[in-house]
C-alpha cells in the first residue's frame, strides 16, 4: 500500500479524466472497435495514449467526479463525443460496404455471406472486400493520425464532461447520412450499370437462340465480369477515400467545435 503514498492525488485525478475520454473515444472508432483487437490490447493501448497526452493537454480538474451520479453522467457526455466522431467514419465505411451489397447482389452473391468479425453477423463477401480495402487506404492516408490529433484538440474544444448536443451536430449527421447514398452510388454505380447490360445482352441471347441454356452460362460469365470490374473500381474507392481523409480533420474539428458549445 505503499506505493499509492508515491502517486500524486493532482497526477492521478489528470491522468483518470484523459483516460476516460481516450478509452471512449478509442472504443467508439470502428477500426479500434473491431473485435479482431482483444479487450485488453484495447484497454492497454488506451492507457498508453493516455499516458502521453496527460501531461501535455488542459484538464480541469474540478470536473474530477467525486459521486456516483457525476460519474454516471461524466461517462454519458464522453460517450456523446465518442458517438459523435466515430460516426463521421461509420456513415463513410458504411457507404463502400453498400456499394459492395449491391455490387454483389447484381452479381449474384446475395446468398453467399462470410462472418464479419466485427459483428459477428453475416455480410455479403463483396461488401467485406470492399471494406477492408477502404480500412487499408484509410490507414496508409494517416487517417488514424487526425484521429489521434483531433482527440488531442478535444481536450481544448470540449471540456471534460462539457458536451452540448448542439443543433448543428444533428444536421452534420444527417448531411454524412445522406452522403452515404452518394458515395455508395459514385463506387458501385460503373459496376452495376455494366452488369445491367451483361444482363441485357444475356437476354437478347436467350430470345434468339431459345435452346440455348442462358441460365448457366451467365451465372459464372457475370462473375468473372463483376470481380473484373469491381477491381477496377477500387481505384475510385482511393480516389473517394483520399478526398475523404484531406477534408477529415476539418469536419471533426468542427463538430467538437460545436460539441463544446460553438
Amino acid at each position: 500500500m505503499e506505493i499509492l503514498n508515491v502517486i500524486d492525488p493532482v497526477i492521478f485525478r489528470t491522468y483518470m479524466l484523459v483516460l476516460i475520454r481516450i478509452s471512449i473515444v478509442l472504443f467508439m472508432f470502428p477500426i479500434f472497435s473491431s473485435r479482431v483487437f482483444p479487450n485488453m490490447v484495447k484497454a492497454a493501448l488506451a492507457m498508453v495514449v493516455s499516458l502521453l497526452l496527460y501531461t501535455v493537454v488542459n484538464i480541469d480538474l474540478s470536473r474530477f467526479p467525486l459521486t456516483a451520479a457525476s460519474t454516471g453522467l461524466l461517462i454519458v457526455a464522453e460517450v456523446m463525443i465518442g458517438l459523435t466522431l466515430g460516426m463521421c467514419l461509420r456513415f463513410f465505411f458504411a457507404s463502400v460496404q453498400l456499394a459492395g451489397q449491391i455490387v454483389g447482389f447484381q452479381m449474384g452473391f446475395a446468398m453467399i455471406n462470410v462472418v464479419d468479425p466485427q459483428t459477428g453477423s453475416n455480410v455479403s463477401i463483396m461488401d467485406q472486400l470492399g471494406y477492408w480495402v477502404c480500412v487499408v487506404l484509410f490507414l496508409s492516408l494517416n487517417g488514424h493520425h487526425i484521429m489521434f490529433i483531433a482527440m488531442i484538440e478535444s481536450f481544448k474544444l470540449v471540456p471534460i464532461g462539457g458536451f452540448i448536443f448542439h443543433n448543428a451536430i444533428v444536421t452534420s449527421m444527417i448531411g454524412l447520412g445522406t452522403e452515404l447514398f452518394l458515395i455508395a452510388l459514385k463506387i458501385g454505380a460503373p459496376v452495376i450499370v455494366s452488369l445491367a447490360f451483361v444482363s441485357v445482352g444475356f437476354g437478347l441471347v436467350s430470345k434468339f437462340s431459345p435452346q440455348m441454356n442462358v441460365m448457366i452460362v451467365a451465372f459464372p460469365l457475370k462473375i468473372i465480369a463483376g470481380l473484373m470490374l469491381f477491381g477496377l473500381t477500387l481505384q475510385i474507392i482511393l480516389i473517394i477515400t483520399t478526398d475523404y481523409v484531406q477534408g477529415f480533420k476539418k469536419l471533426l474539428l468542427t463538430l467538437l467545435y460545436f460539441a463544446g458549445g460553438g
